[in-house]
């Protein structure tokens, strides 16, 4: 377990500075993003019986997002690395605001894949960027929680967003269905937040005039030390870092999560529907129960993963709950009450998952490396954003029952549980205290 030293009091009070200043708004910047992300999910619950589209027309417009995400995710984390972050944030915001908008006047199932497509591209390193900009402000033994401040935001964007979606469902202003006001009243705060990320985001400690010299300097030297130990380890190259064995470990476990958890998002608002038979209204009710529990996990877990300096463990426990849970609901497929019940509990466990998952590849690799990482990580782990729907979309149809669908994402996130567990992954310090000197 990683020794953590007493900080001095003006790092305590660099620290409280920047989280203050940083965390809220990269937390607002990430609930708007999710919220636009899967508004296509709450949609469905109306537009594909409205524009006569199948469960595999809609996959694929779900899909669509993840191929041209998939593209632009590497170079997109590398420019926040080696550009500017706030700029690049900023444009992704900006433009998939205008996009999202758009999605709400498609028509046809080409329209719909294009938006999709275009989204994915205008979208594309939002996550890795976030989290590359993230190590540029907190040190190590804060990470987990940073990170967790920023993923604490998908819980509640479901808990904006569900009863946001039940709403909007529900009206016809001027001729417009619901789903397409869902579209394009949830672009505008993007638009709005893209604006104000360049001038409100500093790339860099060194830049931050708000900091006090003394907590600036304090910063930026803690920052340099934990760089200059990894490197006394070892210096990994893109390149060398694309091929480490735990690089594709961390390829591997995401993309599993992913297929599991995309998989997961964009169908349980249809799969609630249809074991239940409930209203619109009741399904993004009910939608507020993993939201809570994913908000509460979040949290505590980041918090408690920094607290003991331990990763592994962290990450692969939500993720065999949230198996385990989907694993139930199979079993309990006769039953609704139970069934829902279990879906909905393994949809809160994941969301823990993503704090100390996201912590690892710092505590291996330098800034560009580990920033290519990030995007590696999340490009790859995005296929399974297309594959995770579609296959839920080609079993259900295969199968006409939702049983197989769970099975699917029970297995997934198994066997990403699995291969944490095979991860060994440690501090820079750490690796330098283990490996042998001549």
């Amino acid at each position: 377990m990683m020794l953590i030293r007493e900080l001095p009091e003006v790092g305590r009070r660099a620290r409280r500075r920047v989280a203050v200043r940083l965390l809220p708004f990269v937390f607002l910047a990430y609930i708007v993003n999710y919220i636009d992300r899967v508004n296509v999910s709450f949609a469905n619950l109306r537009m594909s019986a409205d524009l006569g589209f199948s469960d595999r027309v809609y996959a694929l417009g779900v899909g669509m997002f993840y191929v041209s995400y998939v593209l632009f995710e590497i170079p997109g984390a590398l420019i926040v690395e080696r550009w500017s972050a706030r700029k690049w944030i900023a444009r992704i915001m900006i433009s998939w605001g205008v996009i999202t908008a758009f999605t709400g006047f498609i028509h046809s199932a080409n329209q719909f894949y294009l938006a999709r497509f275009f989204l994915g591209a205008a979208e594309a390193s939002f996550l890795p960027g976030m989290i590359v900009y993230l190590t540029h402000w907190f040190c190590m033994r804060d990470r987990s929680r940073a990170v967790a401040c920023l993923f604490a935001a998908i819980p509640t964007a479901s808990l904006i967003g569900s009863p946001l979606a039940g709403w909007l469902l529900g009206v016809h202003w001027g001729n417009l269905a619901g789903w397409r006001w869902l579209f394009i009243l949830e672009a505008g705060p993007a638009v709005l937040l893209g604006i104000v990320t360049v001038f409100y985001l500093t790339d860099l400690p060194s830049q931050a005039q708000w900091l006090p010299s003394d907590e600036r300097d304090w910063l930026v030297r803690e920052l340099q030390e934990e760089l200059a130990a990894k490197k006394k380890v070892r210096e990994y190259t893109i390149k060398e870092a694309f091929s480490d064995r735990r690089t594709l470990l961390l390829v591997a476990v995401y993309f599993l999560a992913i297929s599991g958890a995309l998989g997961n998002i964009y169908w349980i608002p249809t799969f609630v529907k249809r074991l239940s038979g409930f209203s619109n209204r009741t399904v993004t009710n009910l939608l507020l129960v993993p939201a809570l529990i994913g908000l509460f996990g979040t949290l505590a877990n980041g918090w408690h993963s920094d607290k003991t300096a331990e990763r592994r463990w962290h990450a692969a426990v939500p993720l065999l709950a949230a198996g385990l849970m989907y694993g139930l609901s199979v079993l309990f497929q006769h039953d609704a009450p139970w069934s829902i019940s279990f879906l909905l509990l393994g949809s809160g466990c994941l969301y823990a998952f993503y704090p100390p998952f996201w912590a690892m590849p710092t505590m291996i690799l330098g800034e560009s490396a580990a920033a290519a990482t990030f995007g590696l990580i999340a490009a790859v782990s995005q296929v399974g954003g297309f594959a995770g729907p579609f296959v839920i979309s080609y079993l259900n149809e295969r199968t006409h029952s939702l049983t197989a669908s769970f099975g699917f994402i029970a297995l997934a996130y198994v066997a990403a549980g699995t291969l944490v567990l095979l991860l060994r992954v440690h501090s820079a310090r750490e690796e330098e205290r283990l490996t042998p000197r001549n």
